[in-house]
């Protein structure tokens, strides 16, 4: 169990000292990762297909393909230098606010980053907390319990001003100052009575507060101290040196007793003449203010001295006591914190006060003299000023103390108790089902023991989430309260429950009546019901604070740093006079200065109804805006040139005379005049967070992201509505909304709540974003090289969801959704791109194309007709001299003839061809793979099916000259991929059958028009083979993927005899999903290995859990390891990838630089030739210089009869036998 305490001062400067001052030029380091040397130019023309909205090239270590978070947790986030968003820091919270600590000497401290979370970086740090921006290292800034709504730098000071709803281990509350090197510093006025929500510097340099508050102070001090009892008799009761007498043994006989009688169930004793001890041990935490003690007359006997210790710190506590003699307050004796307890039997008890408020869980009553033969005790009560509704009704106030409306909770549903740990106390627990979320199964509702009407603070505790390891599960709670008897409800809270250590969420702050028979104040947490998933909801404690301040303010308050003591005459101030003339409890939201003029704003009226919702102050004047200001609650200000961007409730002016302010407008402070930013926005926003884009090339522009609880940004001018959710980006300059705008930039979704500039470097964001790099990519990619990039290919693509029990591929069984395959086909003049899925995007003509997608020479994009159904699913795709095969799971209509699985489209007419093959026919029939045989106009198409027209033709049909022809026989299953190994030789990969012999791999021989199952596929590999792709140019070995009978991926290699096995050793996740394999050259070679020869590299797609990484749509295999290549986003989850194709087909690189062996016999021969020229011309040389050496001899003139010696041989000797069959020579 963690008891709360506090770092006082000392140890807060001592920390900040040891914090390493950061010189004043600052950026975020980023790590850059070598870009993979990739060879794409033999390919020509490289695409990619897949599912995703959002799409960017690995090249920086910060790169994630995570989605962004919808749990309220929050991030630090920084922009690398390809423009992706990436988290430097995680909170498990919200961040409200952010300020750079400049410090007075010119020095960067830190950013300083406030919000409600309860760790940053993976650091805990309770709200506050110093971020380095060029390390990243993040350090806590302990002393605050609560939330930080806003963080003001003011270097001028050299002092941080916080604020938000918290206490502090010093006397200010809800406000206090960072002072320079110093550490945290009261504030003169001590905090104020209620929360603060912004901070500002007016023009006279004063600093300005705005917040939910009605005066200055420091603690709670309620005028009915002690209200609550102090749960002893749930307690582990224990004693030493105990009386062995009967009835007077028992420790826990004092407990719940308040008449003093003595006797044996109603006394507890100690031995004779010993010293002994009194424990209780419980399990929660708390902090005592009063002790009251019964001492016993048994006997004669009764505790002399005492002293009081706390656990677990094992600290002796001060007391303080009224002296029944003198009547005046009286320390314990200082030397051992030693207090007497009086043994006149006309003083019922005696209660000691605690000088000091400390946590604790347990205590020790340690007696060390008596009265008579022995020490002991009639009655035992702890009190504390906090007030505490438990979750777990044991907790609460004894039932035995006889209290008229005691603490209590009443919990509904399956809760379990859960042990403290860390945290403050015991908590309940549920493991609730989506449908016990969405039916509110589970509930709590506390009732607080409120003793005294007042102005009350209502805070709900939610332990963390890693002591109990359910942070994966943790979800959303829903609280709702009553707090004056016929008030209003309190409007459902919000709560997210993902925080990793305890934290505290203010609800409410406001009038709270005293309990009485007929009304009760209570809170309620429910699970919310709008999370469609199951969650570990949890419940621990509710506080009600009371408070007793400085009255005379109403949500603004102005301070001068110069001011050596609190100003009390509020009058004298122009902001305190504003605030004063608000209608009571104004909420002050937003303060900002633009043109020298102080803008406020929040859910407020003047007194006499002159504005509502934002007025300025200037020259000492509280001033309407036009129209007398808006019609509901202002949240948020951003100032940005003459423009003030305001964000909340609001559609109009108060007098209604500007539309098209719905929720996000601007008041133009020069002009003085409204501004509508288009027609607005659908619902509530919470935020306006500047943000610098590329709106056009190399043109950085600062646009405004708006934020909040929204779904739509309404329609203006000629532009419709756009769906969103909570996120939309205006562009000044355009005066429209980026998602309305035709322009090349980066998609981002998610939420922003803050931003902050960093003087020398990148402005440093706040929130939960997701975003890749590649501009209007949809689905589908080209990868160019020279420089390696991402571009889109211009296909405004909008995936559509494929229902789970229709349009799948039969062996994977995933449903369908983006685009799936494409290809690149060019002929003579003729250059198409073939884009095929399940998607519909918008035709150059604007017509929309479903499915099917081409884009021709000129970038002109077309589709085709409506004969088919709308959920047709295009699988596969090839091409035959300019007719395109296209196959998956298609269906429909042609010149009344039915189509199912395939269709033949005229590339070059732009049309479908004619006639079209006869249907395939089974059930759930599926192409997933066409091939062409090389040279030859057989096309073969493989998948799911058992006819071709009225031909049976199971799974794999060849269709030629107009025709469907069955290869071989004794295939049946599913096909999913099919390659050629040679002219004569096809492989296909799948869940197959060969004579009713399963396997996932085989093979048909044209000539011998045979299948064969390919050796040991069947028991070597693990599942269907859903991808399948060459390893060398002869494809006598190939790679195979699929996903195993346990649900895992699978990835292996046949080397020509045998498999091997990747990804057994942990290199891919649980999660994996394999869709398509490559093999790709590379400019230089790798490390040399058995499974990828050191000149390719092998492409794996799909969806992918690296677990040394995290989740990516594409990767890169060395043969060694796996390093991501290419992320991705769809919505708000990863992306994925399909395949890769390209315009020519890969060539194979063997290691060292081998080349084909058709080459070799060539280079053979010359080399051949060549020798032979050189050793005849080296003979004829050789012969001249021997006969050089030799001498010159002249030649005879006469010559000799060259018959004279020669017999004549007949022509018929020579040529007779010439055609004759040789026979073996005579000897």
């Amino acid at each position: 169990m963690r008891i709360s305490s506090f770092i006082g001062p000392a140890a807060a400067k001592l920390l900040f000292l040891t914090h390493f001052f950061l010189p004043l030029t600052q950026g975020v380091a980023f790590d850059p990762v070598p870009p993979p040397n990739i060879s794409l130019e033999k390919l020509g023309r490289v695409a990619l297909t897949g599912n995703f909205d959002s799409i960017s090239l690995y090249s920086y270590k910060q790169q994630t393909e995570s989605a962004f978070s919808t749990n309220g947790s929050q991030a630090l986030i920084t922009q690398l230098p390809n423009g992706d968003f990436a988290p430097a820091a995680t909170a498990d919270a919200y961040i409200k606010s952010m300020c750079p600590f400049i410090m007075s000497n010119g020095k960067l401290a830190g950013v300083v980053v406030g919000g409600n979370f309860t760790s940053l970086g993976g650091i805990e740090a309770q709200g506050v907390a110093m971020y380095d921006p060029s390390t990243s290292k993040v350090t806590p800034l302990p002393g605050l319990l609560g939330q930080v709504s806003v963080v003001y730098c003011d270097q001028d000071a050299n002092t941080v001003y916080v604020g938000g709803d918290f206490k502090t281990a010093l006397d200010s509350t809800n406000a206090v100052a960072w002072v320079g090197d110093s550490g945290w510093a009261n504030l003169p006025f001590a905090g104020f009575n209620g929360p603060v929500n912004t901070i500002t510097k007016a023009p006279n340099g004063n600093i300005i507060f705005g917040g939910t508050f009605t005066g200055l102070g420091n603690t709670t001090a309620p005028q009915k101290k002690d209200q609550q009892i102090v749960n002893i008799a749930s307690a582990n009761v224990s004693s030493g040196s105990t009386t062995d007498a009967t009835g007077f043994n028992d420790p826990k006989n004092i407990i719940c007793k308040t008449t003093g009688q003595d006797g044996r169930g109603n006394t507890w004793l100690l031995a004779d003449k010993t010293a002994g001890f009194w424990r209780a041990d419980m399990n929660f935490g708390y902090q005592p203010t009063k002790l009251r003690l019964w001492n016993t007359h048994q006997d004669g006997r009764g505790t002399k001295t005492f002293r009081f210790t706390a656990f677990p710190i094992n600290g002796i506590m001060n007391l303080t006591y009224i002296d029944p003699l003198t009547n005046k307050v009286t320390a314990c004796d200082a030397s051992g914190a030693r207090c007497p307890l009086s043994n006149n039997a006309s003083l019922q008890y005696q209660d000691f006060t605690f000088v000091n408020r400390v946590g604790m869980s347990a205590f020790q009553i340690d007696v060390s003299d008596w009265y008579g033969d022995g020490g002991g005790l009639n009655g035992i009560e702890l009190f504390q000023d906090d007030i505490y509704a438990y979750a777990i009704p044991g907790l609460n106030e004894p039932t035995c103390a006889n209290i008229n409306l005691a603490s209590n909770s009443t919990p509904t549903g399956p809760w379990t108790t859960a042990p403290s740990r860390q945290s403050e106390s015991q908590y309940l627990t549920a493991d609730l089902s989506s449908q016990d979320v969405q039916s509110a199964r589970a509930s709590v509702t506390f009732k607080p023991d409120i003793k005294q009407k007042g102005n009350y603070s209502v805070t709900v505790y939610t332990p963390g989430c890693l002591q109990d390891n359910s942070c994966s599960n943790r979800g959303i709670a829903n609280v709702t309260g009553i707090f004056t008897e016929g008030g209003v409800p309190l409007p459902p809270q919000l709560i997210y429950q993902t925080n990793n250590y305890d934290k505290y969420d203010q609800v409410y702050s406001g009038p709270v009546d005293v309990n009485s028979d007929s009304f009760r104040a209570t809170v309620t947490l429910t699970p919310f019901t709008q999370q469609s998933d199951g969650i570990t909801l949890v419940a621990q404690r509710v506080r009600f604070a009371p408070g007793n301040y400085t009255g005379g303010l109403n949500g603004i308050f102005e301070f001068s740093p110069d001011q050596g003591s609190m100003l009390t005459d509020f009058s004298k101030s122009n902001f305190d006079q504003a605030g004063m003339n608000l209608q009571p409890r104004a909420i002050v939201t937003s303060l900002a200065v633009a043109g020298g003029i102080t803008y406020v704003g929040g859910n407020l009226s003047e007194t006499d109804g002159a504005f509502r919702n934002i007025f300025s102050i200037t020259d000492g004047n509280a001033t309407s805006l036009p129209g007398g200001g808006l019609n509901a609650p202002v949240a948020t200000f951003e100032a940005f040139g003459d423009l003030l961007y305001i964000g909340g409730n609001f559609t109009n002016t108060v007098d209604g005379s500007v539309s098209g302010l719905n929720n996000f407008a601007a008041y133009d402070t020069i002009s003085h005049s409204w501004v509508a930013l288009g027609s607005g926005v659908r619902g509530r926003v919470n935020t306006i967070v500047p943000l610098e884009l590329n709106v056009t090339e190399n043109q950085p522009e600062t646009c405004m992201t708006v934020n909040g609880n929204f779904d739509q940004l309404e329609a203006f001018g000629s532009a419709p509505a756009v769906p969103v959710q909570g996120f939309g980006v205006w562009v000044p300059s355009r005066q429209n909304w980026l998602q309305n705008l035709n322009l090349n930039t980066r998609t981002i979704t998610g939420q922003l709540s803050t931003t902050t500039n960093i003087t020398g470097g990148d402005p440093l964001l706040a929130g939960t974003v997701s975003s890749q790099g590649v501009p209007g990519a949809q689905d589908a990619v080209s990868l160019t090289a020279k420089p390696l990039q991402l571009n889109s290919l211009g296909i405004k693509i909008q995936p559509q969801q494929v229902a789970p029990t229709k349009h799948k591929r039969a062996v994977s069984g995933q449903n369908v959704t983006g685009a799936v395959t494409g290809l690149f086909h060019k002929n003579g003049k003729l250059n198409v791109t073939v884009v095929g899925g399940h998607f519909t995007a918008t035709a150059t003509n604007g017509s929309t194309i479903n499915n099917l997608a081409f884009v021709n020479g000129t970038g002109a994009i077309s589709g085709i007709g409506s004969e088919l159904d709308s959920d047709s699913v295009f699988l596969a795709l090839s091409t035959q001299a300019d007719i395109l095969y296209a196959g998956g799971t298609i269906s429909g209509n042609l010149d009344n003839a039915a189509i199912n699985g395939l269709i033949l489209y005229d590339l070059a007419q732009g049309n479908y061809a004619f006639p079209q093959p006869p249907a395939l026919g089974g059930d759930d029939v599926a192409v997933n793979a066409i091939t062409t045989r090389p040279k030859s106009t057989q096309v073969y198409v493989g998948g799911n099916f058992d006819t071709a027209g009225s031909l049976g033709c199971p799974s794999v049909c060849m269709f030629d000259k107009g025709q469907w022809s069955q290869p071989g026989s004794g295939l049946s299953g599913s096909v999913a991929a099919l390659t050629w190994q040679g002219n004569d030789k096809l492989l296909a990969g799948g869940n197959l059958s060969i004579n009713g012999n399963a396997t996932t791999l085989a093979n048909y021989n044209t000539k011998k028009l045979q299948w064969t199952p390919l050796d040991d596929a069947a028991s070597a590999v693990p599942g269907p083979v859903t991808a399948l792709t060459a390893a060398n140019e002869a494809v006598s070995q190939f790679w195979v993927a699929g996903k195993s009978s346990n649900g895992s991926a699978f990835l292996m290699k046949y080397d020509g005899s045998k498999f091997q096995t990747i990804g057994d050793n942990g290199m891919l996740g649980d999660q994996t999903i394999i869709q398509g394999l490559s093999m790709l050259s590379l400019n230089n070679e790798h490390d040399k290995n058995d499974l990828v020869s050191q000149g390719m590299i092998l492409l794996v797609t799909g969806s992918l859990n690296l677990p040394s990484f995290g989740n990516a749509s594409a990767a890169i295999f060395d043969g060694i390891s796996f390093a991501p290549f290419i992320l991705s986003t769809s919505g708000n989850s990863p992306g994925s990838l399909s395949q890769l194709f390209s315009e020519r087909q890969v060539t194979f690189k063997s290691s060292g630089g081998r080349i084909a062996s058709g080459l070799i016999v060539l280079i053979g021969l010359a080399c051949g030739l060549g020798t032979i020229f050189l050793l005849v011309v080296a003979g004829i040389l050789l012969e001249r210089y021997r006969r050089r050496s030799s001498g010159y001899q002249p030649a005879p003139t006469t010559y000799p009869d060259k018959t004279a010696n020669m017999g004549r041989i007949p022509p018929e000797h020579l040529f007779g036998r010439l055609g004759q069959r040789s026979t073996t020579p005579l000897l």
